[in-house]
């Protein structure tokens, strides 16, 4: 059984639908939602309805001591082959490698769950050893930016639901790596589209509201190209929306890609799939990075950054008294451009 701690996150619910069941499963790590994911599915189907309301217990570590896990953890089960009890935020549990004897010698008729987050144990210790020894250990890694894409390919695919890769490209740079993000809006497009069709720029723009024209990641082609007047009509367009374009959430989308930009600039390997493995994209952006290198030198991007650094704290209130997030914006734009 010491193999198990390596098991993915597919395979356990694989094993959870066939109801193949451990008497420990900690699942750890910085990326919430497959965590959440297994704990829920247990949570859902280990038990009927009528044996849940005798043999599960969900419990939160800040309200959890280990003596108290312990002793429902030992509990047996009524009028059922199992007992599932679930340990949200396990984290906040104080002195938690307490729970190690229990761990050495787990009641097989408990489902004991740890949903350990943003946090990695020690792997030195008795507590993980006893774990890998008798449990499912599983870590929750944040994905790369750069695998969203795929990621929402496979999960709308397994919806059989299609999408498109630009519309999919504009998700993730929208909406980042937060994968209960990413998850809650693509679940409002699959209401939205009962027949199934292929999700496209426009259906996202539609249902969701994220301009497929007006947006910060046209602005920053718009910048490469020294396209004054589309600049123009983005920042005009934001200032008319600036609820859903804020300053303060537009400069560190720029920031990060200006940041990325000098990254480029200082690489010995130009090679494709070495920009993209360095700057976290996806390979379809990397002809971006080599044109905005071939724009904004060296210099100039350093440039760049410092102004996106003094108009973040002028967006927050630092040095600016009156001006609006529009007139900021355009005053940054210009300053970029010139």
């Amino acid at each position: 059984m010491a193999e198990k701690n390596k098991i993915s996150f597919n395979n356990i619910l694989l094993d959870l639908k066939n109801k193949i069941y451990y008497p420990v499963y900690f699942l750890f790590g910085e990326e919430p939602y497959f965590i959440d994911n297994i704990s829920d599915f247990i949570e859902r189907n280990v038990l009927n309805d009528q044996e849940k309301e005798f043999n599960q217990s969900i419990l939160y570590g800040k309200d959890a001591s280990v003596p108290m896990i312990i002793s429902y953890a030992k509990r047996f089960p009524m009028m059922a082959n199992f007992q599932v009890l679930i340990i949200k935020e396990a984290q906040e549990v104080e002195k938690i490698e307490d729970l190690q004897p229990y761990i050495e010698t787990p009641l097989k008729s408990t489902i004991l769950v740890l949903c350990y987050k943003y946090g990695k144990p020690d792997k030195r210790k008795g507590f993980y050893k006893s774990l890998e020894k008798n449990g499912v250990i599983f870590e929750s890694v944040r994905l790369y930016e750069s695998k969203i894409p795929d990621w929402i390919h496979d999960y709308l695919r397994l919806k059989n639901c299609s999408i498109s890769q630009k519309a999919a490209i504009l998700l993730t740079e929208f909406l980042g790596n937060d994968l209960s993000k990413v998850v809650n809006e693509l679940d409002k497009l699959l209401i939205n589209n009962p027949s199934g069709s292929e999700i496209t720029e426009d259906f996202i723009e539609k249902n969701i509201g994220i301009s497929k024209d007006f947006n910060v990641f046209e602005l920053q082609k718009a910048l490469v190209k020294k396209d004054i007047f589309k600049a123009n009509q983005i920042i005009r367009y934001f200032a008319a929306n600036p609820r859903e374009n804020p300053l303060v959430k537009v400069i560190p989308i720029l920031s990060s890609y200006f940041s990325k930009v000098l990254t480029y600039h200082y690489l010995q390997d130009k090679s494709k799939n070495n920009v993209a493995s360095v700057l976290s994209v996806n390979p379809f952006f990397v002809t971006d990075y080599q044109q905005a290198s071939r724009v904004f030198g060296v210099g100039k991007v350093i440039k760049i950054i410092s102004l996106l650094r003094e108009y973040d704290l002028k967006a927050k209130g630092v040095e600016n008294v009156s001006a609006s997030d529009g007139e900021l914006m355009k005053e940054l734009i210009f300053k970029i451009l010139h």
